[in-house]
């Protein structure tokens, strides 16, 4: 990962946890992170985001949420949850188009690009999720479904938006199933992914980071963010454990020089 970009590492801890489990994790994580080269995110279950904001105090992890409203005004939207209240209780990031929530709760593109828009509209940095199954992986389709969904952002938002996000391909069939895209694989979409946006603006596609997603581990991240285009990792299972997020961040961190 020889490149200007700092590499980041967000943990997304799904539907799990208290509020006392949340606070020791957010803590220990806090505590720990001391290295400048790598950008962390957290990014608790709603209901922890007030006690993870405490616990992380003055760290310089940044806060995170899992979703947004796709609507950018107060109103009688009963159970969601809009960005400028996000941004309220100190996130600074939100994961938008998590392919659980593309999947199961109806995500669909063109909802995807709304909450994008939403996000940015609340000051919010927009962490884009992309991916594909694995019956369109099998089909030939990777790179076709991938850019089809980042291009339902860009046609809605403008290229220009893309430089307050950052982008993070998660194969669904790697996520929580252990197993881990190749690394090559992970880097041609990776590739693939910034080229579409250098085909609007280079600029931007240069400084976009573009995470990767799907069974990440303290024992595959080197190899995975050795390559040139992978700019760090969404954490899933692994971002539970404050051992193993830190040393999935130092693999990041170490590879940047290289």
């Amino acid at each position: 990962m020889a490149t200007t970009r700092r590499p980041m590492v967000a943990g997304n801890w799904k539907m799990h946890g208290t509020r006392a489990t949340a606070r020791v994790l957010g803590g220990d994580v806090g505590r720990r992170h001391e290295d400048a080269r790598v950008e962390l995110v957290l990014c608790p279950p709603l209901v922890h985001v007030g006690v993870v904001a405490e616990a992380l105090g003055q760290s310089p992890v940044a806060l995170g949420a899992q979703n947004l409203a796709r609507w950018t005004d107060d109103g009688a939207y009963t159970g969601e949850v809009s960005g400028a209240m996000l941004a309220d209780m100190g996130c600074r990031y939100v994961l938008v188009g998590h392919s659980e929530r593309r999947a199961l709760l109806g995500d669909e593109d063109a909802v995807v690009a709304e909450k994008f828009a939403a996000a940015q509209a609340a000051r919010l940095l927009p962490i884009l999720c992309v991916g594909e199954t694995l019956e369109e992986r099998e089909a030939g389709r990777s790179l076709d479904v991938v850019g089809a969904q980042l291009r339902a952002v860009i046609d809605h938002c403008g290229v220009a938006a893309l430089a307050d996000a950052v982008l993070a391909y998660e194969p669904v069939w790697a996520i929580g199933t252990g197993r881990t895209a190749a690394a090559e694989d992970a880097q041609e979409v990776h590739a693939h992914l910034r080229c579409l946006v250098a085909e609007q603006d280079a600029k931007i596609a240069g400084s976009l980071r573009i995470l990767y997603g799907g069974s990440v581990k303290p024992g595959n991240a080197a190899e995975l963010f050795a390559q040139a285009d992978i700019d760090g990792g969404l954490i899933g299972g692994a971002s539970l454990n404050a051992g193993d997020f830190l040393s999935i961040a130092q693999a990041a961190a170490q590879t940047q020089s290289h």
